[in-house]
């Protein structure tokens, strides 16, 4: 069978649904002609407001009435008769969408509590060496021959036009912030850091809007401070691409910073605190690096995704972590 609709699932945070757009290319690659649409959920749309292989983005308003939305959802999914549902996801939510989508084949892995109605499904084990990106890329190895694309997103000329007027001087962009605590550097850290970064580079804090008091904090403490700017909700996902793309490098947290790095295949360096890099989540950038404590911790890696506070109490593998293994990525 050769599809012609092809809906692809990944409804969980940024980073997810960055790694995601990896299986987008490797669709396309395979069935050129098909068209392609992809479920994420509200406020993660605009990642793909210029992809030149999707179709369509359906978005699940999941704050906003769940089960209405994705009632509606399904509504959707069984009119526009798709051929192939592929599900990223491993909950029961998105599952029920393709176990009852209606299309002749339903793919997804078979963690997913309704992975019984799928017609293929395929293990997802946390291996090393294995990276997210291949997991996915799984589900459609039947499918789709060819090595595995890296993610890709797709800023406009607006958006690259957007952040020129902070491009005037070599720079580096610093993404503070995680949705976990211990997945994130410490506030003293990014300080110290920026406090012996040479005063040739401009820097530039990048997050969202919830993370504006901390770089707010992370500003208020730093000696030169014209060689600061705070940028935290100040652009859009696109434009912070644009930005980073031309970073002479981006020092991020082992979160979605370093997917936006990796889709624009820009200059990275991932932080890890509480987690790991063979849990696959790595930076696939050609120009990537990786810092992590220097002390081998029993206590480490406590958790897949991290957690509000070290379980431990003493948040070694953040708090050790040296200022002078940052600055030796610097050129």
């Amino acid at each position: 069978m050769i599809p012609k609709r092809i809906l692809v699932i990944q409804t969980a945070f940024i980073g997810d649904v960055i790694l995601a757009t990896s299986l987008l290319e490797n669709l396309h690659q395979g069935f050129p002609d098909a068209r392609i649409d992809f479920l994420v959920r509200k406020g993660n749309e605009g990642l793909f407001e210029n992809h030149p292989y999707l179709s369509n983005v359906l978005i699940w308003k999941k704050k906003e009435g769940k089960f209405k939305s994705l009632f509606q959802l399904l509504k959707q999914i069984r009119k526009t008769e798709y051929h192939w549902v592929i599900n990223l996801q491993r909950f029961g939510s998105t599952g029920l969408l393709t176990g009852l989508s209606k299309a002749a084949k339903r793919t997804g892995f078979d963690k997913n509590p309704f992975s019984f109605l799928f017609t293929d499904k395929f293990p997802h084990k946390i291996e090393p060496g294995v990276h997210e990106v291949t997991r996915n890329n799984a589900l459609i190895k039947d499918e789709v021959s060819g090595a595995i694309s890296k993610p890709k997103l797709y800023p406009s000329n607006a958006d690259f036009d957007f952040v020129k007027p902070y491009q005037s001087k070599p720079y580096i962009c610093i993404a503070p912030a995680s949705v976990w605590f211990t997945k994130q550097y410490t506030e003293e850290g990014w300080i110290r850091l920026i406090n012996e970064i040479d005063d040739q580079y401009q820097i530039y804090l990048l997050g969202g809007p919830g993370d504006n008091a901390l770089a707010e904090n992370i500003f208020s403490q730093v000696i030169t401070k014209n060689k600061v700017q705070n940028l935290c909700g100040k652009l859009s996902l696109l434009q912070s691409a644009a930005l980073m793309k031309s970073s002479v490098m981006n020092f991020v947290n082992d979160s979605a910073p370093m997917h936006i790095s990796s889709a624009v295949n820009a200059p990275v360096t991932a932080v890890y605190c509480s987690t790991v890099p063979e849990f696959g989540f790595g930076p696939l950038s050609d120009d990537s690096h990786i810092i992590e404590v220097l002390e081998k911790l029993t206590c480490r890696p406590c958790g897949l995704h991290g957690h509000k506070a070290c379980p431990e109490g003493h948040f070694k593998c953040a708090v050790d972590i040296k200022t002078k293994q940052f600055l030796e990525v610097l050129p």
